[in-house]
């Protein structure tokens, strides 16, 4: 099985730096396997590490912008704090309540009668924002953009995926350390 490892949450802040100073993309680290896994990378901010943004995907695609979020400035780069979570250990179930809170993700779709809706939490998720497993899948469900009734019937026909993850977290403090002691330059 393939782990997140630090060189991974680095290659995050190098790419928001070149990006920000308009430079071209750094190559890929020789550290991070060459391996087609789901994943999702978690930018948060300051002191009580507040949300900035999370962009992932499921599938092999260039993930960078989270629309939910105005883009990352420069500014804010020093204050921020980079999760990478490579997603493993897929499978579907079938009670919306068969899964570990603190210890799965779980992505789930239904149909709402005019389109099909999804959504994604990463296995922290839960746990960090103190839900149970009904407000979990209920805030799930209005995650994906569905606004009327939730009822059991609705949890009920969900389709949901339960998974883990392996995950790294990395400071911006701790990316300069690490920079600074391979002796490679830090963009500013």
């Amino acid at each position: 099985m393939t782990l997140a490892n630090i060189e991974m949450a680095v290659y995050c802040f190098d790419v928001i730096n070149a990006q920000l100073n308009r430079q071209k993309e750094p190559p890929v680290p020789r550290e991070i396997p060459n391996v087609k896994l789901p994943l999702f990378v978690t930018w948060k901010k300051g002191v009580h590490h507040d949300l900035r943004g999370c962009i992932g995907t499921f599938s092999d695609l260039n993930a960078f912008h989270d629309s939910r979020f105005k883009p990352i400035g420069k500014e804010e780069v020093p204050s921020l704090q980079c999760g990478v979570s490579l997603l493993v250990n897929f499978e579907k179930i079938h009670d919306f309540r068969d899964w570990t809170i603190g210890r799965h993700g779980v992505r789930m779709n239904f149909d709402d009668g005019h389109r099909t809706r999804s959504a994604v939490f990463l296995p922290e998720v839960a746990q960090e924002q103190g839900w149970n497993h009904v407000e979990t899948i209920d805030s799930l469900i209005r995650k994906s953009g569905y606004g009327d009734r939730i009822d059991d019937s609705l949890r009920a026909s969900l389709r949901i995926v339960r998974f883990q993850s392996s995950k790294i977290v990395l400071d911006y403090k701790d990316y300069v350390n690490y920079k600074q002691s391979h002796g490679q330059p830090v963009l500013r």
